[in-house]
Formats: C-alpha cells, sequence, structure tokens
C-alpha cells in the first residue's frame, strides 16, 4: 500500500492542510491547482483513506486525514535530517557558518566571541544576522543560518531548544526626562502622557516584542536595541531596555530605573535559548560556536551565575 506514496505526495498534503485550500497549496508549491488535486487523490486511492472532507468551500482535514499529516510532518523531517547529512559529507570540512541572534543579545559578546572563531577557525567565514522575536527562528528554520539565539516565546516550530541566560528588563528614562523625576512608583495614569519606545519586527504587520509591556497609549516603535536606547538616552521617550545594556547608564546617571506599578516588585525577565532545527546536523566547527556563544552570552548577562559554573568545572 506504501510501496508508490512519494515524499513529494506529502509534501504536497502538508501544504494543502496548512495552507487550507487546494489553490492555496498550489500557490505555495509553484504547481497548478489540478496537479496538487491529482496528488491528492491519489495518494488517498494509495493509502485507501480519505483525507479531506470536500463537502464544504473549502476541503477539511478528515480524523484519519490529521493522523496521515502527522506522520507526514515527522517523515518529512526525517527526510530532511538525511538531505542535510548527505550534503554535509559531500562538503566534508565546514568553510562556513551563519548565526543569527536576538536583539535582545548583549552584542558586547560578539567581539570576544568573533576573536575566538578566528583562532580557533581560521579557514572558516562567519556571518553573524541580528533580528527580533520569531525572525529569528524563522532564520533558522528557513535554514538561513545554522542556529540561532532567540527569546524564549519567538515561534519554536520544528525546532530544538535550550535554555541560555535570563535577561533583567529594566524600565528607564534619561534623567532629564518628567518621568525620571518622579518619586515613589508611577501607576497608569502616570504613563499617559508619555511616548513608550518598544522594540517590533521589521515587517508591518509584525507583534512587537515589548507587547506585554506596553503601558503607555503614545508609543513609536523601532526596529533595533541601538536606536531604541539613543532615543531613550535623548529624553524622547521611556521603555524597557536589558539590563546589561544600561548597566553603564544607570551607574553614570544618564538613564533612571523607573518603579512602575504595573511590574510589581519582582523584576521582570526574559530568557535566551538556543535553538536550532529538528535533526539537523552540525558540524564540529558549529557545536562549538554555540558553546562558546553561549558560556560568553551568559558571563555578560549573569556574571556570577558565570563564575559559579566555571568554580564548579574547575
Amino acid at each position: 500500500m506504501l510501496e508508490g506514496v512519494t515524499i513529494e505526495q506529502l509534501r504536497t498534503l502538508r501544504a494543502v492542510a496548512e495552507a487550507g485550500s487546494f489553490s492555496g497549496a498550489a500557490r505555495k508549491l509553484g504547481r497548478v491547482q489540478a496537479a496538487v488535486s491529482q496528488s491528492i487523490d491519489r495518494l488517498e486511492a494509495q493509502l485507501e483513506l480519505r483525507l479531506f472532507d470536500r463537502s464544504g468551500r473549502v476541503p477539511r482535514l478528515t480524523r484519519h486525514g490529521e493522523a496521515i499529516v502527522a506522520a507526514a510532518r515527522k517523515i518529512e523531517g526525517d527526510v530532511d535530517a538525511l538531505e542535510e547529512l548527505a550534503a554535509h559529507l559531500k562538503r566534508g570540512e565546514e568553510t562556513s557558518l551563519s548565526i543569527v541572534v536576538d536583539a535582545l543579545f548583549p552584542t558586547a559578546s560578539l567581539v570576544p566571541f568573533a576573536k575566538d572563531f578566528a583562532a580557533e577557525h581560521p579557514k572558516v567565514s562567519l556571518v553573524l544576522f541580528t533580528d527580533v522575536l520569531s525572525a529569528v527562528t524563522a532564520h533558522v528554520r528557513e535554514r538561513r543560518s545554522a542556529w540561532g539565539i532567540a527569546v524564549e516565546d519567538a515561534d519554536a516550530r520544528d525546532l530544538e531548544r535550550r535554555p541560555i541566560a535570563d535577561v533583567r528588563l529594566v524600565s528607564v528614562a534619561a534623567r532629564e526626562h518628567p518621568l525620571a523625576k518622579r518619586v515613589g512608583a508611577i501607576d497608569a495614569a502616570g504613563l499617559e502622557d508619555a511616548v513608550q519606545i518598544i522594540l517590533g519586527e521589521h515587517r508591518d504587520t509584525a507583534d512587537t516584542s515589548d507587547v506585554q509591556g506596553v503601558f503607555s497609549p503614545r508609543t513609536w516603535r523601532v526596529v533595533d536595541q541601538a536606536t531604541k536606547h539613543a532615543l531613550i538616552a535623548s529624553g524622547l521617550g521611556w521603555g524597557h531596555m536589558p539590563e546589561h545594556l544600561v548597566r553603564d547608564d544607570l551607574r553614570a546617571g544618564r538613564l533612571v530605573e523607573l518603579l512602575l506599578d504595573a511590574w510589581g516588585s519582582s523584576p521582570l525577565r526574559r530568557s535566551l535559548v538556543l535553538v536550532w532545527r529538528r535533526g539537523a546536523v552540525l558540524g564540529p566547527v558549529a557545536r562549538w560556536a554555540q558553546q562558546r556563544l553561549s558560556e560568553l552570552c551568559l558571563r555578560e548577562i549573569e556574571p556570577e551565575v558565570a563564575r559559579r559554573a566555571t568554580h564548579h568545572t574547575t
């Protein structure tokens, strides 16, 4: 029964299930709708199962169809891993490595990482990308990067993940900003007239990364931490920033930490996680880079934790 079933049929099945229609799957696959319909008809005949209910305006997966789609997803993942292994064996030694990190990642860790990388792997080229939220995990899922470091709430479908460090977020404003001169905790009414600088993805329709922490009715959206930092430091608004990025500004008094009623007494933290494709075969250079960059990230964000970990291993 399964001898005639092809990987292409299973990919077509998944495309229809994800697009919600034969026409949508045809556009996604770059094929004509008739070819997609014929492929599904042939698959149903080979399996002797009805995979879609076609009685309505759009096809809907049957109970059997849902089970077959789940199995097809696993088979596709295994095939992708096989293709990646074969490609890796053909390439032999790694010649390049592409990595993507979230904007919350401490950029101060990238310089020592790059120096170590150049010393350890002088013949391997390095490409570093920075993005935000689910754009980071999409980078990895779409194979534009071998692996990445994302925030915990990014879309991690089809990816493995491992926690690295917790980033503490602090609400800050420039010392001359009206909010910085407030005494005590600031309630919602106190934020009504203040512009909040928030970080969002590059896409126009993307959600902002601070979506759970938007308290001001007036917002400005930027797409990188450097711009957000500069606007806040210039007194144009307030916002939540990674503590490691504004540590020196707070010590020097250029920025002031705001106490917000909405946060309460517990500090806001967001975890950074290492992500890579499920079933991906990573070479020795990629594995070394994962370990080294994770160590440097932890050292910058949570120096006490890093020191304890180093002491424990020595």
